[in-house]
């Protein structure tokens, strides 16, 4: 029998208690995709937005929660309208690499990483209306530098950065 209070219970998360553990969890089991959008001029599309839960404007990879709206809605099909809602652009392939939690002794928050390739502009993007986000077009090789240099700016970067930097993902591209 297990000792798991539910604390609070919002629209997309619940607080809870397990034991010694205090954690949020996503409600009905809701992923993300991450979206790696590089167009054919080796451009890497990335996002600003300010953070409530940070304080601040942070640099992120395009992302978007999965089925919240419609359940039963794939990975690759929220990956596209996540992007063109935050950045602007369609892609034509979107390609799954990988699921990932991004800390799990804190959050049941899951994510796949996709790669969004044949990239059309479509749009000028900036997310919903309450969003207001920032695209950025970065030369894919300038990436790690742009990346240090927004960092050094004072804006929060996405530890999801790091993953696609670290992994090797971005010389495959």
């Amino acid at each position: 029998m297990s000792d798991r209070t539910v604390v609070w219970e919002g629209r997309f998360l619940t607080a809870v208690t397990e034991g010694p553990w205090e954690y949020a969890e996503r409600k009905r089991d809701i992923g993300a995709a991450v979206i790696v959008a590089v167009d054919a001029d080796r451009h890497l599309l990335l996002v600003e937005q300010y953070r409530i839960p940070v304080g601040k404007v942070c640099l992120e990879l395009p992302a978007g929660l999965v089925g919240d709206d419609s359940e039963g809605e794939a990975v690759t099909d929220a990956a596209r309208r996540e992007l063109e809602e935050e950045t602007g652009y369609h892609a034509a392939s979107v390609e799954e690499y990988g699921e990932f939690y991004s800390s799990p002794g804190m959050t049941s928050e899951r994510f796949t990483i996709v790669v969004a390739t044949g990239l059309t502009r479509i749009g000028d993007g900036g997310g919903e209306e309450n969003e207001d986000i920032t695209v950025r077009r970065v030369p894919l090789d300038d990436a790690p530098a742009f990346i240090a240099e927004r960092r050094r700016g004072g804006l929060g970067i996405d530890a999801k950065l790091l993953l696609i930097l670290g992994s090797g993902l971005l010389a495959d591209l």
